[in-house]
């Protein structure tokens, strides 16, 4: 299933069904908070696109999967990690591990092949360095979403209407900050988005 320009209706009915598809997993497994989070983040993304000229389609598709695995236990997803060969950094780390899952399971059950839907789904909690347009709009939907209350959200909100780089700039040392401070392990993908977001503003 790859979501080209080129095969614009091919495209849209694999989308389509993919979206279906998406659609009945979620909600048979994933509860009721965890989905109306999802749905919030779907829509708040469909905005950010239209905002920066991205597919709408495609970027609403994208935040419709990136939590579709938040609902397994720490157990199967710890057995996706070993089976999929994912990093052994994800074992034990379920917010660290269900996007890196989702995507393999996209690439793998779904047959999706899109850079920027695989990336979006597999980076939205920790970003990374070169993140495109694409991805930092999922990224920061998922931030930002009317659900999310944290000190910092509402400036969060303002930036990713304004600049999307400084907007995720802001996020990111949020995050950093955050998990600094509790004394967790912080993935080096969340240091290296930000620095490489920083060198491209020559901030």
């Amino acid at each position: 299933m790859d979501f080209t320009e080129n095969e614009h209706n091919t495209s849209e009915e694999a989308a389509a069904d993919l979206k279906e598809r998406i659609t009945a997993y979620i909600e048979r497994n994933l509860k009721d908070k965890r989905l109306k989070h999802t749905y919030s983040v779907v829509r708040e993304a469909g905005k950010l696109a239209m905002r920066y000229g991205q597919n709408v389609q495609k970027v609403e598709l994208a935040a419709l999967c990136h939590d579709m695995c938040r609902g397994m236990s720490t157990d199967v997803l710890n057995m996706y990690v070993r089976q999929l060969g994912l990093p052994r950094k994800l074992i034990d780390k379920p917010n660290l591990s269900h996007g890196k899952v989702a995507a393999e399971i996209l690439k793998k059950d779904y047959c999706v092949k899109d850079k920027d839907i695989i990336n979006a789904v597999a980076y939205h909690t920790t970003g990374r360095a070169g993140m495109s347009d694409f991805e930092k709009i999922v990224f920061l939907a998922d931030a930002i979403e009317p659900g999310r209350s944290y000190p910092t959200v509402e400036e969060t909100r303002l930036l990713a209407y304004e600049d999307l780089d400084r907007a995720c700039i802001h996020s990111l040392e949020r995050t950093i900050e955050y998990i600094q401070g509790t004394g967790n392990y912080l993935d080096p993908d969340t240091i290296n988005a930000r620095d490489d977001l920083k060198e491209k503003l020559k901030l």
